[in-house]
């Protein structure tokens, strides 16, 4: 049976997703700082196709265009970014008035086009002159970062009312710090421990200096999640399993919820003691208003003894011969289910948003359109699933797409299309995708739903 937004109630919050890197370009204009992300697409093989952000999607310069076919496709909520580096250019110290300039044309345009802004305060974009500095792997990016908050709540609390703090600090910490697959390339347990400390003792105090600041604002966070699987019953691929899940979905909530890090079930967490301070278990406590929760696929995986630390290695879907999306992303709805439950069973998880959940398929124009009915059943799949676990009780009041537009993919360049909205990246044409009318047809029951009363 076909789903309908009105079957989420009233209250549910609809909307599309962005960021700032990878979207709006311009990455040196109007006083912009570079960010870690300006200096490492610039080196040799990091980036397919060679590509990197500096034009991005031309968000800066086509935002009114982007905002309107928002409005057009009946969305009403949209949450970016802020980027670090483009209001204060050296991270900390003096702003960039530009920068300030652009943010709250970009608010007050959604505003007056009835669209609730929904603000990312840190979408991996770190200013590079504070990376120079050690970056996440040095203490004071606590305090750069809680000035940084408290300039954006000064500048912009007056009019957005909905905050994230963190966008997947296991993503940023691990894939930068740690793999070195993203920005800065860091590698080593020597620069992912101190960065996941940080990052964790950042994500409260964020939160903590906002409602500080404006005890009205409603303050969440992101994470990203996925089911974690043993390939087989085998009981060293279910220990790597459980290894896996701790990195994957435990390591930063839990120890925000005031439950400490789970390094008891990973023994090389345990180094993280050595970058703990007095008073640290509390000062990594904070309440949250909802969390974010961000699910694409699931991980499967198997007992590797080559693999350093964690003794596991992920299974990919190409190798299981199971339906998947141009990432060699499973394609896996009951996913989003299964985490959606696990995380409203933490006690202090009150209420839940699904912040980005999306897909990567080859969208091709033909004769000006784009039909990508794949993209289309992955969203009433997985939209089921939610609709699911919201029946069965869990607090699940929003969910936002991932992207309104294609854009720049990380370390995939431009290869990967997740958008609503086709980018013909030579020309920066935009042709909405089937999905996208599928989408706008989808919150049109909606709003005949609110109508009706």
């Amino acid at each position: 049976m076909p789903i309908h937004s009105s079957d989420f109630g009233k209250e549910f919050t609809w909307g599309v997703a962005s960021s700032a890197y990878q979207t709006e370009g311009a990455y040196l204009e109007d006083g912009k700082g570079l960010s870690v992300w300006d200096v490492f697409t610039r080196q040799a093989g990091k980036i397919k196709g060679g590509d990197n952000g500096n034009q991005g999607v031309h968000f800066y310069h086509r935002y009114i265009q982007d905002i309107i076919l928002m409005q057009f496709l009946n969305v009403k909520n949209f949450r970016f970014s802020l980027s670090w580096p483009r209001l204060l250019p050296e991270g900390i110290g003096k702003p960039n008035e530009k920068g300030i300039d652009f943010y709250n044309a970009v608010i007050d345009f959604c505003l007056e086009c009835g669209i609730e802004p929904w603000v990312t305060l840190y979408h991996w974009d770190l200013p590079q002159a504070l990376e120079e500095k050690g970056g996440w792997t040095n203490r004071d990016v606590v305090h750069w970062f809680e000035d940084y908050v408290a300039f954006c709540i000064q500048q912009f609390g007056d009019r957005v009312r909905h905050w994230m703090v963190l966008n997947e600090p296991m993503a940023f910490t691990g894939a930068g710090y740690f793999l070195g697959l993203h920005a800065p390339g860091k590698k080593g347990l020597g620069n992912f421990l101190p960065a996941v400390h940080h990052a964790s003792l950042s994500l409260a105090a964020g939160a903590r200096t906002i409602k500080t600041l404006n005890h009205n604002l409603i303050v969440g966070s992101t994470f990203s999640c996925s089911p974690v699987d043993p390939v087989d019953r085998a009981v060293l691929s279910q220990e790597a399993a459980q290894r896996v899940d701790v990195l994957s979905n435990r390591l930063f909530i839990e120890p925000l919820l005031g439950l400490g890090y789970p390094w008891q079930d990973v023994k090389v967490l345990q180094g993280l003691e050595r970058y703990m301070k007095a008073g640290d278990e509390n000062l990594l406590k904070a309440n949250l208003d909802f969390i974010g929760l961000q699910n694409y696929t699931r991980e499967v995986v198997r007992h590797s003894t080559i693999m350093p630390y964690i003794n596991a290695r992920l299974v990919k879907a190409g190798k299981r011969n199971v339906p998947k999306t141009e990432m060699d992303w499973e394609i896996y709805p009951q996913g989003i289910y299964r985490v959606l439950k696990r995380f409203a069973s933490y006690k202090g998880v009150d209420k839940i948003i699904i912040t980005e959940n999306g897909a990567a398929f080859n969208d091709v124009p033909v004769n000006g359109s784009v039909d990508d009915p794949q993209r289309i059943r992955f969203y009433e799949e997985y939209l089921a699933q939610v609709l699911k676990a919201k029946r069965e009780g869990v607090n699940v009041q929003g969910y936002f797409a991932w992207s309104f537009t294609d854009n720049f993919e990380w370390a995939e360049g431009y290869s990967k299309r997740f958008g609503l909205v086709y980018v013909d990246y030579p020309t920066q044409r935009r042709i909405i995708k089937a999905s996208g009318f599928w989408f706008q047809q989808f919150l049109q029951s909606r709003a005949q739903y609110l109508r009706a009363g």
